[in-house]
């Protein structure tokens, strides 16, 4: 019986049986290799998208270089544009000086070709700095020189001698004056 036992104890091939944990290992495996290609296959089309957009950036750069100097370089385009029909004014002018005799009609029509020229000017938002009579503001003004006047209020704008401009409210060109000192009460009484 002994040996009987012993045979009892020895388990034979056929009596293993495999263990549920080992199945669910064995299918983990299976399922983390499925994800991991999955992930690979993302990892793939993100880089894929980086590729595409970094070159969408670099392509996004050279059009803008491209166009901010095609904006520097033709930028004036409008202005000269609204320019020319007073050059061609002038030419006009100029071929009548010889026909006509008249002075008068002569200065008629360059005052028209000036107006056409600040019209121009006004409509891309250049504008005349106003100066006679006016008080004499440095952020605006360039006083040349000063006249004594016992008419004009002290630092009022005498003499404009070249108009100054805004464009779009931005200082252009300063305008050149002359303003009035006023006479000092002891140097009236004095003379």
């Amino acid at each position: 019986m002994v040996k009987k036992a012993k045979k009892d104890n020895i388990k034979e091939p056929s009596d293993f049986q495999v263990k549920p944990l080992e199945v669910e290992k064995t299918g983990e495996a299976d399922e983390l290799a499925v994800k991991y290609a999955e992930k690979e296959k993302e990892a793939a089309e993100n880089y894929d998208k980086y590729v595409r957009a970094v070159a969408e950036l670099e392509n996004i750069k050279k059009r803008a270089a491209r166009d901010k100097a095609d904006a520097i370089k033709y930028g004036n385009e409008n202005l000269i544009k609204d320019i020319l029909p007073m050059v061609d004014s002038l030419d006009r002018a100029l071929g009548q000086t010889g026909n006509a005799g008249d002075l008068e009609t002569f200065k008629k029509g360059l005052k028209l070709v000036q107006d056409q020229l600040l019209g121009c000017l006004e409509k891309h938002g250049v504008e005349q700095i106003k100066c006679i009579d006016r008080t004499f503001d440095p952020n605006v003004h360039e006083a040349l020189f000063q006249i004594e006047s016992g008419v004009h209020a002290d630092n009022q704008i005498v003499d404009e001698l070249e108009k100054g401009y805004l464009l779009n409210g931005r200082l252009l060109r300063p305008a050149k004056v002359s303003i009035c000192k006023r006479a000092k009460q002891e140097d009236c009484e004095e003379s």
